[in-house]
């Protein structure tokens, strides 16, 4: 009998390991790097940013404790930053050099390595959304420009006049840059979005969503919706969003890269991310990347004064900052 009850004890004891192994969750997110000033920007607005950042993270809480799936939660999670005036994705997007707003996004699933992405949208209210309608309902993967927002439309996603998007602040950075006859500044491109998360089965996801850098010209596309550069999800190694100057993100096949040196050199996610920043700066690139790995573990690394980014894990474990 003795041996029955150590059995079953036993067993009930592997069963609440396993349950507790799936429950384990964790979601990190940015709202972009670059150049900021602590001392330049007040209380307020550092309160308005952190109470957005933790927004959405409680939003992206209560979906996983709810079960719900990582590419969703990826997705509802960026809604709330692209709806947000506060970030160069969404409502509050830059401005290009012929002052309209076109909108880029990708998202990545680490399950099956499905992904979808659209770049150079201007009517698509949330283009995360379309983004994850292209990764599961289309044989494509990259949709652009009017295809893309013909597509949305059949997807019967939310669409919106160009206008919808101006917000003074940005349209007076532009104002500024056409001034200084200058292509870009590092304070004019933060803002860009992202969103990484390991579910309670165990998958893994990423999104990015942005406007891209103030005053572009000739349809010109980042890194965000550019699967690899921007934007990569592998439940083998990590999610990885990142955020800065879209080039050299491309250049280097960053967010690729991150989960490279961790399956080929076994690097953790922290180190991966640092080591792809160090290649960053040498190029004299500069931006940032949040990621976490299979176990949820989390990465949040940048090479800029500041950026915008936020994590918790069903331990209990949270932080959201600005400054280094």
């Amino acid at each position: 009998m003795n041996i029955v009850k150590t059995l079953i004890t036993a067993i009930i004891l592997v069963f609440s390991i396993v349950v507790t192994a799936q429950q384990k969750y964790a979601i990190v997110i940015h709202g972009g790097a670059g150049v900021m000033s602590k001392e330049k920007m007040t209380e307020e607005q550092q309160s308005n940013y952190a109470a957005k950042l933790n927004e959405a993270l409680n939003l992206g809480e209560k979906m996983l404790k709810e079960g719900a799936n990582a590419t969703d939660v990826v997705v509802k999670v960026i809604n709330v930053l692209e709806d947000s005036p506060l970030f160069n994705a969404g409502k509050g997007a830059v401005f290009t050099h012929d002052e309209k707003v076109e909108l880029d996004a990708s998202i990545m699933d680490g399950k099956n390595l499905n992904a979808g992405a659209v770049a150079g949208v201007r009517d698509i209210k949330n283009p995360i959304n379309a983004a994850l309608e292209v990764m599961i309902n289309s044989k494509h993967v990259f949709l652009s420009g009017e295809g893309a927002s013909e597509f949305a439309k059949k997807q019967k996603l939310e669409i919106v006049p160009n206008n919808y998007f101006y917000t003074d602040s940005r349209f007076e950075s532009l104002m500024k840059l056409k001034k200084r006859e200058r292509e870009r500044t590092r304070q004019d491109n933060t803002g860009t979005v992202g969103c990484a998360v390991l579910d309670t089965k165990g998958n893994i996801a990423a999104g990015t969503s942005t406007g891209g850098m103030t005053n572009k010209k000739y349809g010109r596309i980042g890194d965000a919706p550019v699967i690899g550069a921007g934007t990569y999800a592998n439940n083998k190694t990590c999610a990885v969003s990142c955020t800065g100057h879209g080039e050299y993100y491309i250049r280097l096949a960053f967010a690729r890269d991150v989960s490279a040196l961790m399956e080929y050199k076994n690097l953790s996610v922290e180190e991966a991310c640092r080591e792809e920043i160090r290649k960053l700066s040498e190029l004299n690139g500069t931006g940032g990347v949040i990621a976490l790995d299979n176990e949820g573990n989390i990465a949040m690394e940048f090479n800029t004064s500041g950026m915008f980014r936020g994590y918790l894990k069903s331990s209990g474990e949270r932080e959201v900052a600005i400054f280094k």
